[in-house]
Protein backbone atom coordinates (compact mmCIF):
# COMPACT_ATOMS: atom_id res chain seq x y z
CA UNK A 1 0.00 0.00 0.00
CA UNK A 2 3.00 2.17 0.50
CA UNK A 3 4.45 1.71 -2.96
CA UNK A 4 1.21 2.75 -3.93
CA UNK A 5 0.40 5.99 -2.06
CA UNK A 6 4.64 6.81 -2.84
CA UNK A 7 3.54 6.86 -6.41
CA UNK A 8 0.83 8.95 -6.34
CA UNK A 9 2.69 11.52 -4.12
CA UNK A 10 5.45 11.35 -7.09
CA UNK A 11 3.23 11.90 -9.43
CA UNK A 12 0.99 14.61 -8.06
CA UNK A 13 4.69 16.58 -7.53
CA UNK A 14 5.79 16.09 -10.83
CA UNK A 15 2.63 17.62 -12.29
CA UNK A 16 2.76 20.25 -9.85
CA UNK A 17 6.18 21.13 -11.28
CA UNK A 18 4.93 20.59 -14.86
CA UNK A 19 2.06 23.78 -14.05
CA UNK A 20 4.52 25.75 -12.62
CA UNK A 21 6.58 26.07 -16.35
CA UNK A 22 3.35 27.54 -17.72
CA UNK A 23 4.69 30.89 -19.47
CA UNK A 24 2.71 33.87 -20.71
CA UNK A 25 3.71 35.71 -23.38
CA UNK A 26 2.65 39.43 -23.97
CA UNK A 27 3.62 41.64 -26.84
CA UNK A 28 3.82 45.64 -27.30
CA UNK A 29 0.35 47.05 -27.48
CA UNK A 30 -0.96 44.98 -24.91
CA UNK A 31 -2.20 45.79 -21.47
CA UNK A 32 0.63 43.70 -18.97
CA UNK A 33 3.34 44.32 -21.54
CA UNK A 34 6.62 46.50 -20.31
CA UNK A 35 9.49 47.66 -22.67
CA UNK A 36 10.32 50.12 -24.96
CA UNK A 37 7.63 51.27 -27.02
CA UNK A 38 7.72 53.15 -30.02
CA UNK A 39 4.75 56.54 -29.92
CA UNK A 40 4.60 56.76 -33.68
CA UNK A 41 1.52 58.73 -34.59
CA UNK A 42 -0.01 57.91 -30.90
CA UNK A 43 -1.31 60.81 -28.65
CA UNK A 44 1.40 62.84 -27.13
CA UNK A 45 2.21 60.45 -23.84
CA UNK A 46 1.64 61.77 -20.10
CA UNK A 47 4.85 61.31 -18.28
CA UNK A 48 6.38 60.10 -15.04
CA UNK A 49 9.02 62.79 -15.00
CA UNK A 50 8.98 66.00 -17.52
CA UNK A 51 12.79 65.34 -18.12
CA UNK A 52 14.57 61.82 -19.35
CA UNK A 53 16.52 60.15 -17.25
CA UNK A 54 19.68 58.68 -17.61
CA UNK A 55 22.18 56.24 -15.60
CA UNK A 56 25.31 56.04 -17.20
CA UNK A 57 26.73 59.41 -18.79
CA UNK A 58 26.67 58.83 -22.54
CA UNK A 59 30.09 58.89 -24.15
CA UNK A 60 31.40 62.37 -25.67
CA UNK A 61 30.20 63.00 -28.89
CA UNK A 62 27.60 60.73 -29.12
CA UNK A 63 23.91 61.71 -29.47
CA UNK A 64 21.04 58.66 -28.68
CA UNK A 65 16.98 60.34 -28.97
CA UNK A 66 15.38 59.15 -26.11
CA UNK A 67 13.45 56.17 -25.90
CA UNK A 68 10.23 56.00 -24.02
CA UNK A 69 9.36 53.37 -22.07
CA UNK A 70 6.40 51.15 -20.20
CA UNK A 71 7.63 49.98 -16.85
CA UNK A 72 6.41 48.46 -14.04
CA UNK A 73 5.66 50.23 -10.93
CA UNK A 74 8.69 51.41 -8.70
CA UNK A 75 11.51 50.74 -11.91
CA UNK A 76 10.95 54.39 -12.74
CA UNK A 77 11.93 55.25 -9.18
CA UNK A 78 15.00 53.29 -8.96
CA UNK A 79 16.01 53.15 -12.81
CA UNK A 80 19.88 52.24 -12.29
CA UNK A 81 18.88 48.76 -10.67
CA UNK A 82 16.43 47.99 -13.37
CA UNK A 83 17.88 49.68 -17.06
CA UNK A 84 19.73 46.42 -17.63
CA UNK A 85 17.07 44.40 -18.50
CA UNK A 86 15.67 47.05 -21.11
CA UNK A 87 19.14 47.25 -22.44
CA UNK A 88 18.74 51.00 -21.80
CA UNK A 89 21.11 52.12 -19.44
CA UNK A 90 23.21 55.20 -20.97
CA UNK A 91 19.88 56.08 -22.92
CA UNK A 92 18.30 59.24 -22.44
CA UNK A 93 14.36 57.72 -21.02
CA UNK A 94 10.76 59.16 -20.30
CA UNK A 95 8.80 56.78 -18.61
CA UNK A 96 4.74 56.73 -19.63
CA UNK A 97 2.10 56.65 -17.14
CA UNK A 98 0.69 53.41 -16.80
CA UNK A 99 -3.08 54.58 -17.78
CA UNK A 100 -1.69 56.87 -20.63
CA UNK A 101 -0.31 53.30 -22.18
CA UNK A 102 -3.48 50.81 -20.77
CA UNK A 103 -5.98 53.77 -22.24
CA UNK A 104 -4.59 55.87 -24.90
CA UNK A 105 -1.69 53.69 -26.96
CA UNK A 106 -3.14 50.06 -26.60
CA UNK A 107 -6.39 51.11 -28.06
CA UNK A 108 -4.46 53.58 -30.30
CA UNK A 109 -1.98 50.67 -31.33
CA UNK A 110 -4.96 48.18 -31.50
CA UNK A 111 -6.30 50.26 -34.23
CA UNK A 112 -3.40 51.42 -36.55
CA UNK A 113 -1.86 47.57 -36.32
CA UNK A 114 -4.79 45.93 -37.20
CA UNK A 115 -5.49 48.65 -39.86
CA UNK A 116 -1.42 47.65 -41.48
CA UNK A 117 -2.22 43.67 -41.38
CA UNK A 118 -5.73 44.16 -43.42
CA UNK A 119 -3.55 46.05 -45.65
CA UNK A 120 -0.83 43.90 -45.95
CA UNK A 121 -3.52 40.78 -46.41
CA UNK A 122 -5.07 42.83 -49.06
CA UNK A 123 -1.86 43.44 -51.33
CA UNK A 124 -0.87 39.66 -50.55
CA UNK A 125 -4.16 38.44 -51.90
CA UNK A 126 -4.27 41.27 -54.49
CA UNK A 127 -0.53 39.67 -55.58
CA UNK A 128 -1.91 35.92 -55.52
CA UNK A 129 -4.78 37.09 -57.81
CA UNK A 130 -2.57 39.25 -60.30
CA UNK A 131 -0.37 35.99 -60.50
CA UNK A 132 -3.63 33.99 -61.70
CA UNK A 133 -4.95 35.66 -64.28
CA UNK A 134 -1.73 36.12 -65.81
CA UNK A 135 -1.87 32.37 -66.79
CA UNK A 136 1.19 29.50 -66.92
CA UNK A 137 2.72 31.45 -69.40
CA UNK A 138 2.56 28.10 -71.92
CA UNK A 139 -0.67 29.40 -73.99
CA UNK A 140 -3.85 28.52 -74.87
CA UNK A 141 -4.94 28.16 -71.43
CA UNK A 142 -1.63 26.80 -69.99
CA UNK A 143 -2.17 23.68 -72.14
CA UNK A 144 0.77 22.38 -73.87
CA UNK A 145 0.06 21.40 -77.96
Amino acid sequence: MKPFFLAVMIICMASSALASDVAVSVSVGQPGFYGRIDIGTAPRPELIYSQPIVVHPVPAGVAYRPVYMHVPPGHAEHWGNHCHRYNACGRPVYFVRDRWYNDVYVPHYAKHRGKQHKDKQYKEKKGKKDKKDRGTGRGHGGRDH
